[in-house]
This record gives structure tokens, sequence and C-alpha cells, in this order.
């Protein structure tokens, strides 16, 4: 069964976690609560406030733009090992 609190409580945790300086983990402890009821409570609290923007969905274009890019750089560092190697097996013989 779900604990019920007080509209005061809810208001007074929500404030703790977000101007206390701990952490949300540490203020539901310390209130003998759940931390994902306290981050449910100071996120709803957020989007009421206007301070919440959910995060931002990437686009297919962009994904595949992302990953071009990183493939490119992964391709560049391969080929960088690849020399490396090659130079120290030379020096080696």
């Amino acid at each position: 069964m779900a604990k019920r609190y007080t509209k005061e409580f809810r208001e007074e945790a929500v404030r703790l976690a977000l101007e206390g300086g701990q952490s949300q983990a540490r203020v539901a402890r310390d209130l003998g609560m759940s931390v994902w009821t306290l981050g449910e409570w100071v996120r709803k609290h957020k989007e009421r406030s206007g301070e919440y923007r959910p995060p931002k969905v990437e686009t297919l274009e962009e994904e595949n733009r992302r990953l071009r890019r990183e493939n490119d750089r992964l391709k560049m560092e391969r080929e960088i090992l690849k020399k490396a190697a090659a130079y120290f097996a030379k020096e080696q013989l």
C-alpha cells in the first residue's frame, strides 16, 4: 500500500532537494522515503514552474550525421594505429 504524504511535506521535501545542497537520494533517505518518489515530485514541480525540459530526441538525420563523424574518427584512429604498429615492428627487426 502506498504511503500518503501531506502537501506541506511534499513541498518541503522538494525544497530540500532543490535548495538543500544535498543529493536527492540523501534527502529521500533522511526523510525516510523512496528516491523515486522524491524524483517524481521534483520533476512535477519543475514542470509546473517551467524549469523542466524533456530530453531532446535525436532525429534520424542527426543520428546519422553523428554516427558518420564517429565512424570517420574511428577509421582515422585505426589507420594511425596500423602505421604505428608497422613502424615499431620494422624497428625491432
